[in-house]
């Protein structure tokens, strides 16, 4: 597993917005004015040879013309030009880069290169880290993060939510914000083509700001990784997850959204007891984890109350704490 470089995407001091836009409900104006809103402390620049300005930010035709390098990238161009803009990215020094673009998994280039291979190959020399593509974002409230074209934004709070699922990810944002959940962090990581679950897990089970972690998979692509991430986060923080596509037609459609195989019910059942995640079935089975988490408090100390309706499932409880 590596962590390498998502200091920068957690704590950057600098963030550039490719294809800022001023463009009513385009994705690079509203990625911009996300931003703009959530109380980011550093240097927004959007990057857009078309406009003098975006959002009233002074732009900048190109990434060699910014004035620093920016720790952290937002990228809201079509598909193709994500691999040129990602090596242009590298070579200034960047290395965090969330790909909001779709379109790569199924687009090749005009020698029929993959474009996500085209990606990840530019990356690698500079050992870039990407976030997505084809995801919704990625926001941070101990640092004012809104890198998301999401229509929500989060309260502060002390739950990290990762989502497969753009769709499940909105919807997380918009349920959580009428009930006044917080979020620590949150991140939308779409196909997923080179920071995984088991990457973010790793983390943030260190994270300070962190209490508790929510995931939403379709799929795993890094088992070893993913399981040795788990185990250690969960070791530390309640780790909440929901894995989708559980029966054949359903693991069918998770293969066609993230482009790989879901794998077994049984091996994934085995695999999560044996991490120490608690899986739980549907969408409101986690909001529900999430409201408990975001609004209950870790006790201390070594007093325990067993409330039972009968003496003998007390005497049982007793025994198997006491055996733990």
């Amino acid at each position: 597993m590596s962590t390498r470089n998502l200091g920068k995407l957690f704590t950057p001091s600098s963030i550039a917005v490719l294809g800022a836009s001023n463009t009513p409900r385009s994705v690079g104006n509203t990625v911009m004015r996300n931003l703009l809103a959530g109380g980011f402390k550093g240097a927004i620049m959007p990057v857009n040879p078309k406009h003098q300005a975006v959002a009233g930010v002074l732009s900048y035709p190109s990434v060699a013309a910014l004035p620093v390098v920016p720790d952290m990238a937002v990228i809201c161009t079509p598909a193709a030009t994500v691999p040129g803009l990602i090596a242009e990215l590298g070579e200034r020094g960047t290395r965090a880069v969330v790909v909001l673009s779709a379109g790569l998994r199924e687009g090749k280039d005009d020698g029929g290169q993959p474009l996500t291979a085209k990606m990840l190959t530019a990356a690698r020399p500079h050992m870039l880290r990407i976030i997505g593509p084809n995801c919704l974002g990625f926001l941070s409230s101990p640092f004012g993060i809104n890198a998301s074209f999401a229509p929500s934004v989060i309260k502060g709070g002390d739950l990290a939510f990762i989502a497969q699922s753009g769709a499940v990810a909105s919807a997380v944002l918009g349920w959580s914000a009428a009930r006044g959940i917080g979020f620590s962090h949150f991140l939308s990581i779409g196909d997923a083509a080179d920071v995984d679950a088991g990457d973010l897990l790793d983390y943030l089970g260190k994270d300070p700001h962190t209490r508790s972690i929510l995931l939403y998979l379709e799929q795993v692509t890094a088992a070893r990784k993913f399981m040795s991430a788990a185990r250690a986060a969960a070791r530390s923080k309640p780790v909440i997850i929901v894995k989708a596509g559980r029966e054949s037609a359903g693991a069918a459609a998770a293969a066609s959204h993230t482009g790989a195989l879901a794998g077994s019910n049984e091996v994934y059942d085995a695999a999560i007891r044996r991490a120490g995640m608690l899986r739980v079935e549907t969408i409101q089975d986690l909001f529900n984890a999430a409201e408990t988490l975001g609004h209950g408090r870790p006790k201390s100390g070594d007093a325990l109350t067993i409330v039972t309706n009968g003496g003998g499932a007390g005497v049982m409880a007793t025994d198997e704490l006491a055996a733990r």
